[in-house]
């Protein structure tokens, strides 16, 4: 009879510990640290009580408090290696973040030297032909510039000057 009693009491305390009671706010779920102490608490002291046949009560309160402080060891140590791995990830986010702006910022200014190089600005004929006149010809005939026809296009040598220059 007294072993039907305590084999009660124990999945008693068992449904109480693990059972989902009906509540009005969500549950906090247990930290690794709890559940590897709950769990080292019993294994500890069912092992405690079967190793020490003279006193189980002793042998049980003694492989309780071991198996606990085991557990805990063990939840802790997970708990850190989760951190470490959520830190871990935060960081390979950002840098990612920084890689995805930094080739946003590269592909803005490709495509604004494009538009730059598509739309090369123009210089009005008239202006160009006034140019020409007074420049092909020095006061002694020498022609010491050439008018410059790709005025503005930057992908032509001397793109932002309006006359080429001799390189002879």
């Amino acid at each position: 009879m007294k072993k039907i009693s305590q084999l009660l009491s124990l999945v008693l305390v068992l449904s109480l510990l693990f059972g989902q009671a009906a509540q009005a706010q969500e549950r906090k779920r247990w930290s690794p640290q709890a559940k590897g102490t709950v769990i080292g608490l019993g294994a500890g002291a069912i092992t405690g009580a079967v190793i020490n046949k003279r006193n189980r009560v002793v042998g049980g309160a003694v492989g309780g408090v071991v198996g606990g402080a085991a557990g805990y060891a063990i939840g802790k140590h997970k708990d850190n290696k989760n951190k470490e791995a959520a830190r871990i990830a935060a960081a390979n986010r950002a840098a990612a973040a920084r890689v995805a702006a930094a080739n946003r910022r590269a592909e803005l200014a490709r495509q604004e030297a494009n538009r730059a190089k598509a739309a090369p600005t123009s210089v009005p004929a008239a202006s160009l032909a006034a140019v020409n006149a007074a420049v092909l010809s020095d006061a002694n005939g020498n022609a010491a510039f050439l008018p410059n026809p790709s005025y503005g296009d930057r992908s032509t040598p001397y793109s932002s000057s309006e006359y080429r220059r001799k390189s002879w």
